[in-house]
């Protein structure tokens, strides 16, 4: 028998952090369109394990807690020269600069999707990464070209009833 429940981060955490420092793993569905296309709002499962103390990578997918409160799951986009992160989710363009390590609670290793298994070692991951990663002040241009045509055509749509 399988039970499911959703449930708070806030809820879970402690437990969360028991198993990550006993050298476990956590698994869990994360919400939210910031990591688009890499995970699915509500549909891919993520592997997470704990830092043991150590530094993150760049590209690593730490989940974090901001100093509001809020957990987040967003890439290592780059550091800075205090020692902090510079975070983005590959779905945003804002960069979230000063994420400090004691805010990190773990960091992914993979993820699932409809059964199939995605290690960040492999790859596919890698080239995705990359990709991703490099493409990136293009994909910033085409879509605020995109959303400036989109609203040309809606003004021009409604001057013309």
């Amino acid at each position: 028998m399988s039970l499911n429940k959703e449930v708070q981060l806030d809820e879970v955490i402690e437990i969360i952090s028991e198993k990550l420092k006993a050298g476990g793993t956590v698994t869990f569905t994360p919400n939210g369109t910031s990591m688009l296309p890499m995970l699915r709002d509500g549909e891919d499962v993520v592997v997470l394990k704990g830092t043991e103390g150590k530094r993150l990578h760049l590209f690593d997918v730490p989940l974090y807690r901001r100093d509001n409160g809020q957990y987040v799951l967003h890439r290592v986009i780059d550091f800075c020269r205090d020692g902090t992160y510079v975070m983005c989710g590959d779905n945003q363009f804002a960069k979230e600069k000063g994420i400090r390590d004691d805010q990190i609670i773990a960091v992914m290793t993979g993820f699932y999707r409809k059964g199939k298994t995605y290690y960040k070692e492999s790859f596919l991951y890698r080239l995705y990464i990359n990709f991703w990663y490099y493409t990136r002040p293009f994909r910033h241009g085409y879509s605020f070209s995109r959303r400036k045509a989109s609203g040309l055509i809606k003004k021009i749509n409604s001057n013309k009833k």
